[in-house]
């Protein structure tokens, strides 16, 4: 099919040109090397192309016809040409990221921002989910990158830590509880504990923590969002276990206050994950590097 093609591309030269000759200056090669090419791609057709004459060539009937069909492909294959540079040079292609809403909102809003404005031809998509569906979805080839807290070790997926978080547990401000007091595993487990449902990568990182203790944790309230755990905690339904990082707001206006604890829980990282040994389109390459960079940078303006 690439021979042929190279015929196409002198036919349609020597079609427009109308002549041998022009059609041999325009593709850098000899007259002898077009006239060869015009009789191998109307013998392998079985059709007379041109019709010779004193100024040159003309199409016949048949050639007219391929002609319009050649002319459409090979502007379809120039097209498909520019339009893979604009990729290559970011004018234009998209970029799907997998993420929960509270990774988006707490940590990825101003790195899509920034990229936005540096490249606002790439068209960026969020798939919203936990940290085990978005993997799932990098896994499948669904979501370029993948934002996911600790992820387990994988052959096939390569992560990048972007922040660490804690988790902690937290009340209204006039919860009936000793705020200056020191809490032990035994206490917090006997609050009536609001959390995240059980296949929340927190909550299970939060009940393994427990068990490894000793305990197991019967929560009054389980919730599918973040939010939620706050909103109850505030109205006094309880002690919410929750990231710190997400509530740090709540945390420094006061409204709510964290429990002092005699254990700490281990910290876990929120990785950015990508395919390990699968080319990356060039928008999601460039998306990496900038969280690369903006991270590195934060970190040390952080020391």
């Amino acid at each position: 099919m690439s021979v042929k093609l190279e015929l196409y591309k002198v036919f349609k030269e020597v079609a427009e040109a109308g002549n041998i000759t022009a059609a041999a200056q325009a593709l850098f090669i000899s007259q002898s090397a077009v006239s060869q090419s015009i009789k191998q791609l109307e013998s392998e057709l079985h059709t007379r192309l041109f019709a010779r004459n004193s100024r040159g060539v003309t199409l016949t009937g048949e050639g007219k016809m391929l002609y319009e069909y050649v002319r459409s492909a090979m502007g379809l294959l120039e097209t498909g040409e520019e339009k893979l540079a604009q990729t290559r040079e970011l004018q234009m292609g998209q970029l799907t990221i997998g993420a929960s809403d509270t990774v988006t909102s707490q940590f990825l809003l101003p790195y899509l921002d920034g990229f936005h404005r540096q490249y606002p031809a790439i068209h960026i998509q969020i798939v919203s989910g936990r940290s085990y569906k978005v993997l799932g979805l990098l896994q499948s080839g669904k979501v370029d990158i993948a934002f996911a807290s600790t992820p387990q070790e994988s052959s096939s997926v390569e992560t990048y830590p972007c922040f660490k978080t804690h988790s902690v547990f937290i009340a209204s401000k006039d919860y009936d509880c000793d705020f200056d007091h020191v809490y032990t595993l035994e206490e917090i487990a006997q609050f009536p504990l609001i959390l995240l449902e059980k296949k929340a990568s927190s909550r299970l990182f939060l009940e393994k923590f427990f068990l490894q203790n000793g305990l197991h944790l019967h929560p009054e309230i389980e919730l599918g969002a973040r939010s939620l755990l706050v909103d109850l905690a505030r109205i006094g339904f309880g002690v919410a276990g929750v990231t710190r990082e997400f509530v740090s707001k709540e945390l420094e206006s006061g409204e709510m206050q964290e429990l002092k604890t005699s254990f700490e829980i281990p910290s876990r990282s929120v990785d950015m994950c990508i395919l390990r040994d699968v080319p990356m389109t060039a928008a999601a390459q460039r998306f990496a590097d900038f969280i690369k960079d903006s991270v590195v940078q934060t970190q040390s303006s952080a020391q």
